[in-house]
């Protein structure tokens, strides 16, 4: 617990300076790749910012893993006037057919073990066994030039433009009954576990409901909303068609395949 406080000190610290560089000097400046938590954590502390645009961006409109840009320019606008230090790399095997199979984990620990900060790296998919890694530019050709193994797999790394990359998430669809639309029902559901086994979870600061920390399992759900939990995945809640005579709501749950 005291290391964990002592880094997010130092994270609302160091998000706070550069807020303020950004207001000062009338320029973008960028956060690492923020998980969930810390994103949260950046939320809270907007009303002891100056007032300035904030943007987030991951490298592609379903990244969980975000980069903050504090935007001291007057000039910009939106989100598609900005210019994120983000690049994309697809990993692929030398040779598929005698590669092993190969998971997010493999891809990020392979990456990781050449010294690279978890902050500098954003999302990883995997694809018929590639991986395609967002990365903070700076690192994007040390990983280029680096990268050579994956698990017991010899692989390339290749630069893709963000423009270029076409990602369409893969869902497992999930309908079933509920008592309510209370954020406990709803993982019970998803997750195929018991409201009771999920209490620790929530309360623990594992759920995130549109990026937001939520820790009351009474909290109701809105269609669309996307629910993540640390360690578990995330899910669209796509919203109740019908109510039957029980009482009873049907739901349907559109479940992120890794």
């Amino acid at each position: 617990m005291i290391n964990t406080d002592k880094e997010e000190k130092l994270l609302r610290k160091r998000l706070i300076e550069q807020s303020n560089v950004a207001f000062n000097k009338g320029i973008c400046v960028f956060s690492d790749f923020l998980n969930l938590h810390e994103q949260n954590l950046f939320l809270g502390l907007k009303r002891e910012l100056p007032a300035i645009k904030y943007f987030s961006f991951g490298g592609f409109a379903d990244a969980e893993r975000k980069m903050i840009c504090f935007c001291g320019d007057d000039s910009i606008e939106d989100l598609a006037d900005i210019d994120f230090p983000i690049s994309c790399l697809k990993i692929s095997p030398v040779n598929q057919k005698f590669s092993s199979s190969l998971s997010h984990r493999d891809f990020l620990g392979s990456i990781l073990g050449l010294g690279i900060e978890r902050s500098r790296v954003g999302d990883i998919l995997v694809k018929d066994n590639e991986g395609f890694a967002f990365v903070n530019n700076q690192i994007s050709n040390y990983l280029i030039d680096n990268l050579r193994q994956v698990r017991h797999t010899s692989v390339y790394c290749s630069p893709i433009e963000l423009n270029d990359f076409d990602y369409k998430p893969e869902f497992k669809e999930i309908t079933g009954t509920v008592s309510s639309i209370r954020l406990d029902s709803i993982l019970a559901l998803a997750l195929g576990k018991s409201r009771s086994s999920l209490k620790g979870l929530i309360e623990g600061g594992k759920v995130f409901v549109g990026g937001r920390l939520i820790q009351s399992g009474s909290y109701v759900l809105d269609e669309n909303d996307i629910v993540s939990v640390r360690g578990f995945g995330r899910f669209i809640y796509c919203g109740t068609s019908y109510q039957t005579k029980k009482g009873r709501y049907l739901v349907r749950i559109l479940l992120y395949k890794s």
